[in-house]
This record gives structure tokens, sequence and C-alpha cells, in this order.
């Protein structure tokens, strides 16, 4: 089976990959430089206090990527599965890696949290739509 909403699917998981690299290209570095060593008998957020921020960033959003976007997988491969993975469909698949991309950037690099909430927003509410169309199909 191919479907056009298969390659936004596709895009969002490497990308989540390449947010992966990031965390982990920046965060060993910090460790090696501040001698921070993990002991599994403390608090994680113990371990997490002592890196920098805009190196936290870089994981925070990583997390991120393995939340909400678990829903447009379940959606879009729902859509694709009925067969209406193309036409707006696929184009607001496309959108919402697209605003996922964007928040990511912004909070991996900048992190201005009211931006960020809005992109947030925007992308929540493209995959609402896509949940709808998709629900309009199945129910």
């Amino acid at each position: 089976m191919s479907s056009p909403i298969l390659a936004p699917v596709t895009a969002l998981v490497l990308w989540s990959f390449v947010m992966w690299a990031w965390l982990y290209a920046t965060r060993i570095p910090a460790i090696i430089k501040l001698k921070i060593t993990y002991d599994p008998l403390r608090p994680a957020a113990e371990f997490n206090d002592r890196i920098p921020p805009h190196v936290r960033w870089k994981a925070d959003n990583y997390n991120h990527l393995m939340e909400q976007p678990t829903l447009f997988y379940a959606i879009a491969l729902t859509l694709a599965l009925l067969g209406a993975g193309a036409g707006l469909n696929a184009v607001m698949a496309w959108s919402y890696v697209a605003l996922r991309v964007v928040h990511s950037l912004v909070q991996a690099t900048v992190n201005l949290v009211t931006l960020r909430f809005a992109i947030f927003m925007v992308a929540s509410l493209v995959l609402l739509g896509m949940a709808i169309r998709a629900a309009a199909l199945v129910f």
C-alpha cells in the first residue's frame, strides 16, 4: 500500500532522529566539560539541574516529539488505511510536520515559551482537524 500521507509520517520520524542526534551532540560534551556523573540512586532532576538550560532544551524537545506526535502517527496511519491519505489530509499532515519542526527549532535554540506555545496550538488544531476528518470516515 502506498499513500501520500506516509511521507510526512516518515519525515517526522526522521526529524525525531535529528533531534535525538542534536541532543547527544550537545549533552555529552556538556557532561564531560562539567564532569557530571549520573547516580541512579539520586533523583533524575538532580542530574538534569546540572545540565545547562540551552543543552536541556534539546532533550526536552526530543521528549515532546515522543508525546503528541504519537497521535499524529495513529491518525495518519488510520487515514492511509482508509485510503484517505491524499489531498487535504496529506497537506494537513505536512503542515503538522512543518509546525513540529519549527517548534523544535524554536525550543532548541531560543526557547521562547509564548512563541513555542503558539506554534504548538496551531499544530494541535491541525492534528484535531485530521482526527475529525478520520472520525468522519470511521464512524
